[in-house]
């Protein structure tokens, strides 16, 4: 049984309508992204520089986006690391379940906006990287389709 890993953590170029007045980026679950859309937030007035995030969900897959500004996502699987830069409103990062997260080095007025694939659950968390690294080296993610 396979684990969700960094590689499955992926850019995706979103759909950009040109218009004279603006441009528009639709998004529609399961035809632009990888899964349904249950939830959506964005987080703001993060002072630059600032981190957030630092946590992995057991079931929930996130697409998150620089809907202004720019900041870094740090994906996390256990065993390696990567850093993705976000920093265009057409570009989105799937994160899927399993995966340790944290956004970090925030610009000022970056806005990153957050679709998720299931209502808030606080049971879905995992907030501490111990308790993270003993899943990872044992425990079973329930919303992430494993490869046998």
């Amino acid at each position: 049984m396979s684990y969700p890993t960094i590689y499955d953590c992926a850019v995706i170029e979103l759909p950009k309508i040109h218009f004279p007045a603006g441009n528009i980026t639709p998004i529609e679950g399961l035809l632009n992204i990888p899964f349904e859309v249950a939830r959506i937030f964005y987080i703001y007035d993060i002072p630059g520089g600032e981190s957030r995030g630092a946590h992995a969900h057991l079931e929930c897959h996130q697409l998150l986006v620089a809907a202004s500004g720019s900041f870094e996502v740090m994906v996390d699987d256990g065993r390696n690391k990567k850093f993705v830069t976000l920093n265009r409103p057409y570009f989105g990062l799937h994160v899927p379940p399993g995966i340790w997260s944290a956004e970090m080095n925030f610009s000022s007025g970056a806005i990153c906006l957050t679709l998720t694939s299931h209502n808030y659950n606080e049971q879905d968390y995992i907030r501490d990287y111990g308790r993270f690294k003993s899943f990872r080296d044992g425990g079973l993610f329930p919303g992430f389709a494993h490869a046998d």
